[in-house]
């Protein structure tokens, strides 16, 4: 019991471990995903109802975008941002990792009528001839990416970014790191049964690294037969952190937006959005 506890509390390196498919392969936990991204009320996997289709209409306008434009966006969920963008025109591809948030997204285009190609695909393993005019990658997504993740992400974008595209990704702020504090915590059935459908104990460890300005959260879930880690990851940047990251892949960034809705920067903001063009 003592050495269990010892393993559940121990710190690892920084991006040392990724289990990202627990929650978007698993029955359980893919169900509950959906669920929170399709709750329009709260802020959790998606932003709520409001907040997406101001920001789709920002995005739109900002844009210029057309029947004639080409969307592509990374971890499009159940589709929430590319369907009420393909509504207004745009061809779009939405590309994630989730089955079941793809099964819900085609079938709300298909009884909609609406021009998106979905491809289930791990996004790191990207690949199709279509070059895209608008590359988005919504809620904060490539926070959670290790920095050997975001290099190859940045060249996928590259790759399918059309001539005078552009990128569009938002991320953490390191504001938004240094209100974060490190926890230990114990809970029957953590998160209100979010884990599994059966009893179980879990242990949640926040983990703040300092030097990287990363942020883990480490949930350790123990079930009658069975016990399993899940790290959650992420990355907060400084607009110089994030630009240079741009920069090394062969990007020239143009803005510096608030979010995804087109607001001013804030010094005191959790969130900004980068807009980016290729070199």
């Amino acid at each position: 019991m003592f050495e269990n506890l010892k393993t559940i509390n121990e710190k690892p390196k920084a991006f040392e471990f990724y289990t990202a498919d627990i929650l978007w392969t698993d029955e359980h936990t893919s169900k509950q995903m959906l669920s929170y991204h399709l709750n329009g009320d709260i802020d959790v996997a998606s932003r709520s109802g409001q907040k997406v289709s101001d920001s789709v209409q920002w995005i739109v306008d900002f844009f210029s975008l057309n029947s004639n434009s080409s969307i592509c966006d990374f971890g499009c969920g159940p589709g929430l941002y590319a369907s009420e963008i393909a509504a207004k025109g745009p061809k779009v591809t939405g590309v994630d990792f989730s089955k079941r948030s793809l099964d819900y997204a085609i079938d709300f285009s298909n009884k909609n009528g609406l021009n998106i190609n979905y491809v289930h695909q791990n996004y790191l393993d990207f690949d199709c001839p279509d070059k895209f005019d608008l590359i988005t990658m919504i809620m904060c997504d490539f926070c959670a990416l290790s920095p050997t993740q975001r290099v190859k992400m940045l060249e996928i974008f590259k790759k399918h970014l059309a001539d005078g595209g552009r990128i569009m990704l938002d991320v953490y702020s390191t504001y938004a790191f240094s209100k974060r504090e490190e926890v230990a915590l114990y809970e029957k059935n953590l998160l209100n049964g979010f884990w599994s459908e059966e009893e179980y104990f879990g242990f949640i460890n926040t983990f703040k690294y300092e030097a990287e300005k990363v942020i883990l959260d480490k949930y350790t879930i123990i079930k009658p037969t069975d016990q399993y880690v899940v790290y959650n990851w992420l990355q907060y940047f400084t607009i110089e952190s994030l630009t240079d990251e741009f920069k090394q892949a062969g990007f020239e960034v143009e803005q510096i937006k608030g979010d995804f809705y087109g607001g001013e920067y804030s010094e005191s903001s959790n969130e900004f959005a980068i807009i980016a063009v290729s070199r």
